[in-house]
């Protein structure tokens, strides 16, 4: 069958504060980890059909993005199977319209399998009133454990991350 692959859709809209957290998590682990070959992160905007193939191609996909409505605290991260995560309406919905789900869902009917889950992190500011490149104070803070995250769910399943060294400071 050949070696397990794995793809991380981490989604987002950087221009818009901690809608941003995707993106921001693509960042941090290309810049602070050894990314195997049999892993490729993907900074996907917003989910599409587009994305279709990529269940076809690949064992494992995990989703990053900013949730909200929860109730809990700015930072907080979620795991979700990604049925969990789309059957809900409101709160713990993700903010995109086409969610994992979705897109499992059409690939099934497609005859395609992959084992999926979503990472999410509760958001404080996701709609500001003009574009800003950032992530409000609690969501950068919470930034690592949602990266350790999603490190940890890859490694569990046999991909494993190495930590770059880190550069003289």
């Amino acid at each position: 069958m050949g070696e397990k692959r794995a793809a991380v859709f981490c989604v987002g809209n950087r221009l818009m504060l901690d809608e941003g957290v995707g993106p921001a998590v693509y960042d941090a682990v290309l810049r602070d980890y050894e990314v195997p070959e049999n892993v490729r992160l993907f900074d996907v905007g917003c989910m599409s059909l587009d994305m279709l193939p990529y269940v076809e191609s690949y064992d494992v996909i995990i989703t990053v993005d900013a949730v909200d409505g929860t109730g809990d605290a700015p930072g907080t991260v979620y795991r979700f199977s990604p049925d969990a995560m789309a059957r809900h309406s409101g709160a713990m919905a993700s903010l995109h319209d086409l969610k994992l789900v979705d897109l499992f869902d059409a690939a099934s009917l497609l005859g395609y399998e992959a084992e999926g889950y979503c990472l999410g992190m509760q958001v404080a500011n996701m709609s500001p009133s003009e574009y800003a490149m950032d992530l409000t104070e609690p969501v950068r803070s919470a930034l690592p454990l949602l990266v350790e995250t999603l490190v940890a769910e890859l490694h569990r399943r046999g991909f494993c991350l190495k930590k770059r060294p880190l550069a003289s400071e």
